[in-house]
């Protein structure tokens, strides 16, 4: 039973995970679009052009999270966002305290640091998926 369920699963992974790319993409770049622009969400104060670390993260949350969404450079572009992650976990969340689930002052708040770090991570490894550009350049070279 679970083999034979697991065969009919593993048919979809690569479209499942070209979906999961796409999704995960989007949500950062949305991170990102906030910060610089105001949009589709405001920060409760704004951020001025090129201030130091948080215009420059959303930057590259905006543009990682759109390449990662269309599958263009996917593995470097989710290497990159996957260390800004990791960055910002480690200088913005952890020094407040070292729980991460919860706002403070019981939690630091980065819980979904960790998670777009470690989901970004993933990608790396695994790559972009069937339904990407970058599978679709890899099948115009052969």
């Amino acid at each position: 039973m679970t083999t034979n369920l697991s065969d009919r699963l593993a048919r979809y992974s690569p479209a499942v995970l070209s979906l999961f790319r796409f999704v995960y993409g989007l949500l950062f770049a949305g991170f990102g679009s906030t910060i610089l622009f105001g949009w589709p969400t405001h920060l409760p104060h704004p951020v001025s052009a090129g201030s130091w670390p948080t215009w420059y993260s959303g930057v590259i949350e905006l543009v990682t999270g759109l390449l990662v969404a269309v599958g263009l450079c996917t593995r470097a572009a989710a290497f990159l966002a996957s260390g800004v992650m990791a960055v910002a976990y480690f200088w913005i969340h952890q020094p407040r305290t070292l729980w991460p689930i919860g706002d403070p002052p019981e939690g630091n708040g980065g819980a979904l640091a960790i998670l777009f770090c470690f989901g970004f991570f993933l990608l790396v490894f695994a790559g972009p998926g069937r339904y990407a550009l970058d599978a679709r350049r890899r099948r115009g070279r052969t």
